[in-house]
């Protein structure tokens, strides 16, 4: 398939195109076209960017909300998987080793295990020492920036696990630990992830927005009725900590991919 191709097939994904501020905001049809469109636009920066450079570094978001997305861009065979360096956003503090529920392990199903990445890093949420850990993974951030972050929005506008009580658009730290509030650890129950929030944990390593932000692409994947709250916010509400998803209409390279239901709102 030549680039002509490629780029005929992201187009040929019917969707309704809006902007708020710098972000471009696609609306598909369904969930299941959202996440084909979506893997067919990342994958094709990829290819573009190892045009020009030697690898391309990939942060990846870990929840439900990018199954489909992670299902299609996991089975494209036309991308140099071994120029490409993977990062995860964000890990709970405490669960057990290899945890089904943890974001490595997801990770590790929907994509990592799948392709032979040049490099995986991982979040240690078990470390003996968290704040060396979050030392250990922001230099590893700065020593491979972030070419393309894949992210989510949660239902209270949180990106990663910068929920609205601790995000901070000028955070000096590109990683830190976090409380979780009440309404994010829910989410996860929502989602089914856990069976009840006694069983979420109430801690987590996070990315920073400055770290998000720092990529030079993000994509936000976000599908789904529940989300539909969060995406008004996102494109409608003043660019505050209060909501911090609307930080990515600052961002010069940002699109925000959503379904029918996600957009329901707007």
């Amino acid at each position: 398939m030549t680039a002509r191709d490629r780029a005929e097939k992201i187009e040929n994904y019917s969707f309704n195109e809006i902007y708020a501020g710098k972000l471009a905001v696609k609306i598909y049809e369904s969930r299941a076209i959202m996440g084909l469109a979506a893997a067919a636009m990342v994958a094709e920066k990829i290819r573009t960017l190892l045009t020009g450079q030697e690898i391309v570094n990939i942060i990846f978001a870990s929840a439900p909300s990018q199954n489909e997305f992670l299902a299609a861009l996991s089975k494209d065979g036309t991308i140099e998987w071994e120029r490409v360096n993977a990062f995860h956003m964000d890990e709970y503090i405490g669960l057990p080793e290899n945890d089904t529920r943890s974001f490595s392990w997801y990770l590790d199903d929907k994509i990592f295990g799948r392709r032979n990445f040049r490099s995986l890093n991982y979040i240690n949420g078990n470390a003996a020492s968290i704040g060396d850990e979050c030392r250990r993974y922001a230099k590893m951030l700065v020593s491979y920036p972030a070419d393309i972050v894949c992210l989510g929005i949660g239902e209270n506008g949180h990106l990663a696990f910068n929920d609205p009580h601790v995000a901070d658009f000028n955070d000096p730290s590109r990683v830190k630990m976090v409380k979780l509030d009440a309404e994010c650890r829910q989410q996860q129950v929502n989602d089914g992830c856990f069976g009840s929030m006694a069983e979420v944990p109430a801690y987590a390593i996070t990315l920073t927005i400055p770290a998000l932000m720092a990529g030079k692409y993000a994509y936000g994947i976000v599908p789904g009725p529940q989300k539909a709250a969060a995406v008004y916010n996102t494109v409608n509400k003043h660019v505050i900590e209060q909501f911090p998803s609307t930080i990515l209409r600052n961002h010069e390279n940002a699109v925000l991919l959503l379904d029918r239901e996600s957009s329901s709102l707007l």
